[in-house]
């Protein structure tokens, strides 16, 4: 069995933001940069899907995500926020933590696969806990990658 999605390192970085916004809004600018695609079409597709309602998962862990055409497979980055920001989260608390998920536009399960893995990884608090005293990108990303392909495997 292969991962759900694909995170590239360059995708996971320590981003420092105000609003959520500007989260959104370096979101869009990290998935273009990395996985070459439009960076006003992602931006465009994450904002309509956080118009139907936040994806302030809670427990300081926001989790934004679209469906988007011609992607020929599900990508992701992940954001370890310098400072938390208000993100409308389920639980009113403030998100540290923003994992990006962005998938083809007819990946209906496939999408819905990946947001759940997503989410039981993020309401693993010792895994949160570690990702939040992780030294730096890399260390984050080796995080990640571990479990993701643990549970692929």
């Amino acid at each position: 069995m292969t991962a759900l999605f694909t995170l590239d390192p360059l995708a996971v970085r320590m981003v420092r933001a105000e609003t959520k916004q500007q989260i959104l809004s370096e979101l869009a600018d990290c998935f273009a940069r990395v996985y070459s695609l439009d960076r006003a079409s992602v931006l465009e597709r994450v904002e309509e899907r956080e118009r139907l309602g936040s994806t302030g998962f809670g427990r300081g862990v926001a989790i934004p995500h679209a469906r988007l055409e011609n992607l020929p497979r599900p990508v992701a980055t992940f954001f370890r926020l310098e400072n938390p920001v208000e993100f409308e989260a389920a639980d009113g608390m403030p998100v540290d933590c923003v994992f990006g998920l962005l998938s083809p536009e007819q990946a209906g399960a496939t999408h819905l696969q990946a947001l759940a893995a997503i989410s039981r990884l993020m309401r693993d608090e010792r895994m949160h806990e570690r990702l939040l005293a992780a030294p730096d990108a890399d260390a984050i990303y080796a995080l990640l990658v571990n479990v993701i392909d643990r549970d692929a495997a």
